[in-house]
């Protein structure tokens, strides 16, 4: 089972991002995927999910209204693109996938539940 992201990179501030992840060995369509970000502080973040069940996308606040997270079952890829880029979204960037997972109240699954997760990539927002 692997989980591989990619296109991260340097950014300007305002500027825009698509983030990818791949999965092998693992049938999205019987996961949640969450994304995921660690800053200079250590702590991680919860920024999108979708639910397993129906495949609805659930946004947190630390992007909601600047991220759009998109899947391709037939792909078996998830993407999660990010607009007006601040310097605050500069972090390692992680997806996350789980099987059955589901969103209860509006709230993502928290990092403990996801069984499997990508290596990571960086995002640098700076001029």
């Amino acid at each position: 089972v692997q989980l591989v992201e990619s296109g991260g990179g340097p950014v300007e501030p305002g500027g825009s991002a698509r983030l990818s992840c791949a999965a092998a060995g693992l049938d999205l369509k019987d996961h949640g995927v969450g994304w995921f970000r660690e800053g200079p502080d250590k702590k991680l973040e919860e920024l999108a999910c979708i639910d397993s069940r129906d495949g609805k996308i659930y946004y947190s606040y630390p992007v909601k209204g600047r991220a759009t997270m998109s899947i391709d079952y037939a792909k078996n890829t998830v993407d999660l693109q990010l607009v007006n880029l601040k310097s605050s979204d500069s972090a390692v960037y992680y997806c996350a996938a789980g099987v059955g997972l589901e969103v209860v109240g509006y709230q993502c699954p928290r990092d403990w539940s996801y069984d499997e997760w990508g290596q990571g990539i960086r995002l640098n927002v700076s001029s």
